[in-house]
């Protein structure tokens, strides 16, 4: 594995475990937004926190895949 592609790897190993760690605290504490920044901006429904867990999930997933693609072509052209 080249240096480039070991940086590349790394960073997207990175990724999809800080949002997969984000989307899991935000699903089992969803209230942290609230507290953090003190605003309600979906009126108490719920809606917000699901649609960042759902958008940090899926950054997980699409960064987790660009990582196994990325150690894979690394592993053919060696």
């Amino acid at each position: 594995m080249t240096r480039a592609v070991r940086r590349r790897y790394r960073f997207e190993v990175a990724v999809a475990a800080a949002a997969l760690i984000a989307a899991i605290v935000t699903a089992v504490s969803p209230e942290w937004i609230e507290a953090t920044f003190g605003v309600d901006p979906d009126g108490g429904s719920g809606a917000l926190e699901t649609a960042i867990v759902i958008v940090l999930a899926l950054t997980a997933v699409v960064s987790a895949w660009l990582a196994r693609r990325e150690r894979r072509r690394a592993a053919i052209s060696t």
